[in-house]
């Protein structure tokens, strides 16, 4: 398929695998790059010197194309910079802060640069900032998201009415079915994260994928939206959080009852009473733990079989 996106990246597919803290290190990408997608690294659980380590695997084991996601609220972000450009890195994939922070100086070094938002007036702003393509994210998805609540369905087409550049689409989306709709909604590809962590080449902790597997329609909410909003799994924690709320606590005591870590301990360790279990709304959609490449392979089959479906309406 070739499209703006499969151009600008030179992948197969108009997937990319979403670059997720605790759950993306370089065995998810490399495997996603070379089942045809765009693998993602996400930086944001790793210090400086495991970045580099992850992106030397990567390079190891894939000759595709793959890219770095990197939060810009983390304060080594100069150093994790670095990193990229030292390590040849050619995608970068930014979020969490404003674009124009860095989306010149990485062009600069030859580096193609994508922006996550979760609004119109922010697809806006990164595109003034002369990013290379934008994800727009809707609040179906798992992890930190968007303040407003706009769902993918909606947020899509707003976004494609007013954008020039290249447009991926984000949340809720984990079908080859799913991926259609974006396209028709006016995406040129699509981000792809929950039903990667359900992948046997995920760095997640085995229960934590199991809990995935098992969630049920309802099963996540987004909450703690006085620091930053986030979708988790409701379990002893999120229920900790909802209790606090009934105090109508300041941001202090939610921070205080958030804590150090609760990311690590849920996704990558396994604590599922106590960690913060992020995923998206799709997870009542996912029913095992696959290889990676046979997620690929299912998304085009389902993507494929739906246009034939759809020319016939």
């Amino acid at each position: 398929m070739n499209n703006r996106i499969t151009k600008l990246f030179n992948i197969q597919y108009p997937i990319i695998q979403a670059g997720m803290i605790w759950n993306s290190g370089w065995r998810l990408a490399s495997t996603s790059s070379n089942a045809g997608a765009l693998g993602l690294i996400g930086a944001g659980s790793m210090y400086p010197d495991v970045l580099r380590e992850h992106i030397q695997k990567c390079k190891q084991a894939t000759d595709k194309p793959f890219g770095v996601n990197v939060p810009m609220l983390y304060p080594n972000i100069k150093e994790i910079m670095d990193i990229i450009v030292e390590e040849g890195v050619k995608i970068v994939f930014t979020s969490a802060g404003n674009p124009k922070t860095w989306t010149s100086w990485l062009q600069e070094k030859g580096i193609t640069v994508v922006h996550v938002v979760s609004s119109v007036k922010f697809a806006l702003k990164a595109q003034e900032a002369g990013v290379n393509a934008v994800v727009a994210e809707g609040f179906e998805a798992g992890g930190h998201n968007g303040r407003d609540e706009t769902t993918t369905l909606t947020l899509i087409p707003m976004v494609k009415e007013q954008l020039q550049i290249p447009l991926i689409a984000a949340g809720g989306i984990a079908t080859g079915q799913a991926m259609l709709a974006a396209m028709v909604l006016g995406a040129d590809a699509v981000q792809v994260g929950s039903r990667f962590v359900a992948s046997e080449e995920s760095s997640a902790h085995q229960a934590f994928k199991q809990v995935v597997v098992d969630a049920k329609e309802g099963d996540t909410q987004l909450t703690l939206k006085e620091l930053a909003p986030v979708r988790l799994i409701k379990n002893k924690f999120f229920n900790d959080v909802q209790e606090l709320y009934k105090t109508a606590p300041t941001s202090e005591q939610l921070k205080e009852l958030l804590g150090r870590a609760r990311a690590k301990r849920g996704m990558f360790e396994g604590d599922l009473d106590d960690g913060e279990l992020e995923i998206g709304q799709i997870a009542g959609l996912i029913h095992d733990i696959k290889p990676v490449a046979q997620i690929v392979e299912d998304m085009m089959q389902e993507f494929e079989a739906a246009k034939k479906r759809v020319s016939n309406l």
